[in-house]
Formats: C-alpha cells, structure tokens, sequence
C-alpha cells in the first residue's frame, strides 16, 4: 500500500532524476556551442587575415555568429566557463587542423552549427532525450 511518504519520495527522487538529466543535456549542448563558437570565431579570424575586401562581409557574419553563439552558451554556464569552454575548443580545432586552413572544420561543424545556431531549442531537446 502507497503511503503518502513514499509518493512524496518517489516524486522528490524522479525530480532530482530529472533535473540531473538536463543537467547532463545542458553540459552536452553547452559543449557543441563552445565547439561552435570556436569554429565561428577561427573562421573570422582567418578571413580578416586574407586582408581581402570582398570577404569582409563574409567575415562579419561569422564573427556575429561566433557572438550568437557565445551568448547562447551564456544562458546555459557562467562566463567563465563559456570562456574556457571555447578557448580550450580552440585550442583542439587549430591543433587537428594543423596550419591546413578551414576546409576540414568547415566539413565537420559548418552545417552542424547552422542547425544550432537557427534551432537551438530543438538540439537541446535532442540532448535531453539523448540522456534519458
């Protein structure tokens, strides 16, 4: 027979269930958006290096993409963590691209950040499903 203690106990454990899942979620995306900003943020830094007029708005659109994202990630972690989220995926990106330009992280985030950045809500909710 249920009392009403152990349903208080059973809704109190599914709560903390439920809140650790999203919590996992949270981390999950917070990681692809660190990923993404990085990506944007390499991006712009090498068209301004190219010091060519014609990609300037190229340029532009990938460094308000970099400050999208950032802000985004902002909503889920603390600044500092979003910092050192994005400097550290940095970091990697430009170690596996070894000097060899954009087209190997244009193949592996261009679309994939797109998709964040224009539906952010809905990749969230793949990760909370994911964790379940």
């Amino acid at each position: 027979m249920m009392t009403t203690r152990t349903i208080c106990l059973g809704t109190a454990m599914l709560c903390l269930s439920t809140a650790a899942l999203a919590g996992e979620a949270e981390q999950a995306f917070s990681s692809e958006l660190y990923q993404c900003a990085a990506y944007y943020d390499i991006g712009s830094q090498m068209v301004a290096a190219m010091n060519a007029p014609q990609m300037a708005s190229v340029g532009d659109r990938l460094k308000s993409s970099a400050q999208q994202v950032t802000d985004l990630a902002g909503k889920y972690d603390t600044q500092e963590a979003v910092t050192q989220g994005i400097e550290q995926a940095k970091e990697k990106m430009m170690a596996a691209t070894a000097g060899q330009g954009m087209g190997g992280l244009m193949k592996q985030y261009k679309d994939s950040c797109q998709q964040i950045l224009a539906n952010p809500e809905q990749r969230l909710n793949y990760w909370i499903m994911a964790k379940m």
